[in-house]
């Protein structure tokens, strides 16, 4: 059992989550939904079973509504209290951003950063963002989560990411057929990704609304679509 673990952005405590490991027993790991964040321990980001993956998107679609908060400039390790090491690792899908302990206690990954890793992912094409910018007007990037106007960017500025969506044909594909699709889905449709990113929004005002009389709402907050939400959105009408 891992000890209780603080995010290492926000520093609130984090959730843990028991999910399948590939030996057959579980690993515990530690959620922060308001950070889009998860910690692993050493490798235990290589030892999750399909079935955990796919819990996974169960997971952060069931809290698409928690409140966003932004990544913090320093990040401390939860088991040392030490500065994470900020770097990039590249795979065929993409560049994620890594946080790491140099004591190797493990790695904080972003929500996004954990899919691109795991090949969830593909590029939007120009003709797609040119597309999405007539109907969505600003994004959260999938690479390091800064809002970013499409309308006139084809490219993150803060970390130059391309524009990309969680792919669900590479979760599939991915996944080895844990749970096959039921009908086949054409995941490049510009408007199926517009319709998934305003329903996503949509459900968040809805969300914002409710609580209007106990919090002060930021109208910036909902008025930005998540490209890893209606991702997440796609993919769980395929697999389920």
């Amino acid at each position: 059992m891992n000890p209780a673990s603080n995010c290492p952005s926000c520093r609130l405590p984090m959730a843990s989550h028991r999910l399948g490991r590939h030996d057959g027993g579980e690993l515990e790991l530690d959620i922060c939904f308001g950070c889009q964040g998860i910690w692993f321990d050493l490798h235990e980001n290589q030892q999750l079973t399909p079935g955990a993956v796919t819990e996974l998107f169960r997971m952060l679609h069931e809290h698409r509504d928690a409140q966003r908060n932004p990544v913090a400039q320093v990040l401390g390790c939860p088991r040392c209290g030490g500065k994470l090491e900020h770097g990039y690792d590249v795979v065929r899908s993409g560049r994620y951003i890594t946080h790491r302990c140099p004591h190797r206690h493990g790695r904080y990954s972003s929500f996004s950063s954990f899919m691109i890793e795991k090949g969830f992912v593909r590029q939007l094409s120009n003709t797609e963002v040119a597309d999405l910018s007539t109907r969505v007007g600003a994004i959260y990037c999938t690479g390091c989560g800064a809002p970013v106007d499409i309308r006139k960017d084809h490219a993150c500025p803060h970390c130059r990411s391309p524009f990309s969506l969680i792919d669900p044909d590479a979760v599939e594909q991915a996944l080895n057929g844990y749970r096959k699709a039921e009908e086949k889905r054409n995941t490049r449709d510009p408007d199926a990704i517009a319709e998934a990113l305003i329903d996503t929004e949509r459900q968040r005002s809805q969300a914002a609304r409710q609580s209007r009389d106990r919090h002060v709402r930021n109208p910036a907050d909902t008025d930005v679509g998540d490209l890893l939400l209606a991702g997440v959105a796609l993919v769980l009408n395929v697999l389920s």
